[in-house]
């Protein structure tokens, strides 16, 4: 029965398939029918696009060659009107040639008539000197000289106004102008006239204190000495002590600790090396204050701490009983004014100014002069070439070769010299008389010599007969040139040469 049907259903399934396949074929075909056609599109559209680009590319092609051609064109053009101007150049250039060989022709030739006629100019010179000198009866030589000797005595007079003018003219101009910055800057500072002395003496409230500093068998005073290295002199004097020690810092030490002793009551060699030590705290800090001060007044800034101790240790040191202090501080208002006037560095001039008697709070401690002293220890301490060499030149052993340099001597002059700033001994005053006079009496020709005006003008008479007007104004400027090389003196010396002439006769 299976079988039945299985020969029954062959042929339909037969019939099915091949109507099946015809059906999957005829689909199959008509897809690859399509598929070409769609090919064909795309390869005729591709090729007619390549024609194209192809086309403009030999036009892009056409266009930059005839654009390079027109351009070779125009450079053609170009290099043949540019040779064309050599071409001028070059024959122009060659017919100057031609007439500067014919110019150099004509000038041989002139210069061999201008040989000719200085040879002719010189034979007539020499004719005529040798007619010259038959006529004077004097030879070349001989006329020169005594031409000389002639116009030398003609214009001796002449020179020596001429040159009196000149002084007498840059000394006024010079001195009107330095005497204006001078006196606007000391009337703008207007400080003391003088300035106090460092206190040495201590004044006790009685007499009956002496013997309690003095203590049992002196241990009290001997105490005192031991702990501030001063020497303690109680004398006759009634009411005061007198410190006595080459260090101003130790003798301000024990004037302090000496001063709280007596206030206190209590004095015994315990108490005293206590007292020493506050009074060495105090001067510390008064030390510190000093010169912080000090910076404060005058504006300086820049200075290191260490050399602010040392300027602050400068209000207890006298130069000549002049405050050191002060007069730095003084020093620096004027450097400052009279800096600004004439253009220096106003900060240099007042740092160096300020900072110039550095040296003399470490004299007694380091050899050397203080000016020396206070370059090594503004170098030291990282100060400016400038200011180091303003405090070491201020002195006249190292020259000053900068402007605030030079400013520091003049206020220095200037501070130490005014009215009642500085004390002095007769015996200074008397020394520095004589070393004038002895100084100017080493020249020749000199017959009196004296100083005048408290040492500030030397007044010089000389032999008429052995010096002349232009010598005595030579001679006057030697002679303050040798004071300002040997001498030490505060201010300005005027030297004046005295020359005169007196013709005396008799009536009888």
């Amino acid at each position: 029965m299976d079988l039945i049907l299985l020969y029954t259903a062959l042929p339909a399934i037969l019939v099915g398939g091949a109507a099946g396949y015809s059906y999957h074929y005829a689909v199959g075909k008509r897809r690859t029918d399509s598929a070409s056609a769609t090919a064909k599109q795309l390869v005729d559209a591709a090729k007619a696009q390549a024609k194209e680009t192809i086309l403009e590319a030999k036009a892009e092609a056409l266009k930059e060659a005839q654009d390079a051609k027109r351009e070779d064109s125009e450079r053609r053009r170009e290099l043949s009107a540019t040779e064309q101007q050599l071409l001028k150049r070059q024959s122009s250039l060659d017919a100057k040639l031609d007439e500067l060989d014919k110019r150099q022709e004509k000038v041989r030739a002139h210069e061999a008539d201008l040989d000719h006629v200085k040879d002719e100019l010189r034979a007539i010179r020499v004719k005529q000197q040798e007619n010259l000198e038959k006529i004077a009866g004097l030879s070349k030589d001989e006329a020169r000289e005594k031409l000389l000797k002639v116009t030398e005595r003609d214009i001796s007079a002449d020179l020596v106004k001429l040159v009196s003018k000149l002084q007498a003219e840059a000394a006024s101009e010079a001195e009107e102008s330095a005497r204006m910055i001078i006196a606007t800057a000391m009337e703008r500072i207007a400080s003391e006239q003088t300035v106090e002395r460092t206190i040495t003496t201590v004044a006790l409230p009685s007499d009956e204190m002496k013997g309690r500093i003095i203590g049992k068998e002196g241990r009290n005073i001997q105490a005192l000495e031991r702990a501030t290295g001063v020497d303690i002199i109680v004398d006759e004097t009634p009411g005061a002590i007198v410190l006595s020690s080459f260090d101003p810092m130790r003798r301000q030490v024990a004037r302090v600790a000496l001063e709280k002793l007596l206030s206190d009551g209590r004095i015994h060699p315990g108490r005293i090396e206590e007292v020493v030590a506050k009074a060495q705290t105090e001067v510390d800090k008064m030390v510190k204050e000093a010169g912080e001060k000090a910076l404060k007044q005058t504006g300086v800034v820049g200075v290191p701490k260490e050399m602010v101790v040392l300027l602050g240790q400068l209000k207890f040191r006298t130069s000549f009983s002049q405050n050191v202090l002060k007069h730095s501080v003084e020093m620096t208002h004027l450097a400052g004014m009279i800096a600004k006037e004439i253009g220096a560095d106003v900060r240099i001039a007042k740092t160096s100014a300020l900072l110039h008697d550095i040296g003399k709070a470490v004299s007694h401690e380091v050899e050397g002069g203080h000016h020396h002293i206070g370059g090594q220890l503004a170098e030291q301490y990282g100060m400016e070439p400038a200011i180091v060499h303003a405090i070491t030149a201020h002195h006249d052993d190292v020259e000053a070769t900068t402007p605030e340099a030079l400013i520091i001597r003049v206020v220095d002059a200037l501070s130490a010299s005014r009215p009642g700033a500085r004390g002095d001994t007769l015996e200074n005053y008397a020394k520095r008389m004589t070393e004038l006079e002895n100084l100017a009496m080493t020249f020749p020709g000199i017959n009196k010599c004296y100083a005048i005006s408290a040492g500030r003008e030397l007044r010089i008479i000389v032999k008429p007969d052995h010096i002349d007007d232009l010598t005595a104004i030579k001679m006057a400027r030697d002679i303050a040139i040798k004071i300002e090389a040997t001498l030490k003196y505060p201010g300005i010396i005027k030297v004046s040469v005295i020359r005169e002439t007196r013709a005396i006769e008799f009536a009888k």
